[in-house]
């Protein structure tokens, strides 16, 4: 009985130093629904879009995207991947922000010029020079022929 718990130890001793190791980083990087930047949950299958992320809402099951050491000192906690700078040094969104029409940044770096770096709009967005703040070079599809100038020049109501 001796032996039996000297072995015991033993196991119990070296299960404790295995899990004292440093451990790799996990790699959270994925590609959440519509082709956005996400984080991978614990489970890995689950993907959240990075916008997700520190939004005070648990969505992975363990709720690893609420963390302390990942929410504490936003940006900077956030793995880069998540994050995108704007062109303004003190502003930033998420990266699933850039390149979604939206002028998130208030500037429209996140949608125009070197730092972003979007496609030319989509199917679903007409290009033009916006009248509202909201958008930047391109403006939803929707919102052409409604009776309201979202284009500089009309092209949403005469053109689209």
């Amino acid at each position: 009985s001796a032996v039996a718990l000297l072995v015991l130890a033993a196991a119990l001793a070296s299960g404790l130093a295995l899990a004292l190791l440093p451990r790799a980083p996990v790699n959270r990087f994925c590609t959440a629904p519509n082709n956005r930047t996400g984080f991978l949950c614990d489970d890995r299958v689950t993907c959240v879009p990075a916008s997700w992320v520190c939004d005070r809402a648990s969505n992975c099951r363990n709720g690893e995207d609420e963390q302390e050491q990942l929410c504490g000192d936003l940006p900077h906690s956030l793995p880069g991947y998540l994050v995108f700078h704007c062109s303004n040094p003190r502003s930033w969104v998420y990266a699933d922000q850039r390149c979604n029409g939206m002028n998130d940044c208030g500037d429209c770096s996140d949608e125009t010029g070197s730092l972003a770096t979007c496609p030319p709009c989509g199917w679903e967005w007409w290009s033009c020079s916006p009248v509202h703040y909201e958008f930047c070079s391109c403006i939803p599809r929707r919102l052409c022929r409604d009776g309201i100038q979202h284009c500089l020049g009309w092209s949403d109501e005469f053109v689209c």
